[in-house]
């Protein structure tokens, strides 16, 4: 039960941490095509809503506006999964292919080119006519260098949108099963019914012991690193022998 005391004892840390719901605004010059006007409805809007659509959660960044956008436009058109499934093909793409995922980044190659080679992409894997736009939208602009963080932060919002909480867990190794089902319990006990909670493990030796649990733009950093370096700000600070 050591490690559901550990993660009970940052319930308050959770509770006091304030999330920033301001979304910086981003340039493009929208593209023709049936996914755009949404998004260029959307940039003019609130950054929380537009229509009766509303982003599960608050992301920030240039990044995060254009997958706030990408998010509004497919649930306005009813695409959402069909772009979710899309994207998560691409990402799968370009982790097998390294040339493809060199050529989203290169910002030498010519606009004509990153356009033509989008569309053979898309149509070749038969993606859906939204999910084309927003790329085409990416490589007209120069965007497709950011194109893993954008998608990233948009599975964020569609597991938000079903309810689904993924949280991160950082260790120095694997936790053994009966621990992960530990903390997946409290986790869930800490979330509320509702939410299913998914955890995915990260191994990062620098930690040097404990963990940190991430979720829903949370941090709990319980890490030897981290309280070693707050000791080493105590020891450091000087002492004030009046009070002693």
């Amino acid at each position: 039960m050591a490690l559901a005391g550990r993660i009970r004892s940052g319930i308050s840390f959770f509770k006091n941490i304030s999330i920033s719901d301001s979304v910086s605004s981003a340039r493009s010059h929208p593209r023709s095509g049936s996914l755009i006007p949404a998004v260029r409805d959307y940039a003019t809007a609130s950054a929380q809503k537009t229509g009766n659509v509303k982003v599960p959660i608050a992301l920030v960044g240039e990044s995060g506006n254009f997958a706030s956008w990408l998010y509004i436009a497919a649930v306005k058109m009813n695409s959402l999964e069909k772009i979710e499934s899309d994207l998560s093909e691409l990402m799968e793409a370009m982790k097998t292919s390294p040339t493809f995922a060199q050529f989203t980044k290169d910002p030498t190659v010519p606009k004509g080119t990153r356009l033509a080679a989008i569309g053979d992409v898309c149509d070749k894997a038969k993606f859906a006519e939204p999910t084309k736009n927003f790329l085409s939208l990416l490589a007209e602009n120069g965007k497709l260098k950011n194109l893993d963080v954008i998608v990233k932060k948009f599975m964020q919002l569609t597991t938000a949108h079903r309810g689904d909480v993924k949280v991160l867990v950082t260790t120095v190794m694997p936790l053994p099963p009966a621990e992960e089902k530990e903390l997946r319990e409290t986790l869930q006990e800490i979330i509320g019914e509702g939410k299913k909670v998914t955890v995915e493990q990260k191994i990062d030796p620098s930690i040097y012991g404990g963990l940190i649990v991430e979720f829903e733009q949370k941090v709990l950093d319980m890490s030897i690193r981290t309280r070693a370096q707050q000791m080493e700000r105590l020891l450091r600070e000087p002492v004030d022998l009046n009070s002693l």
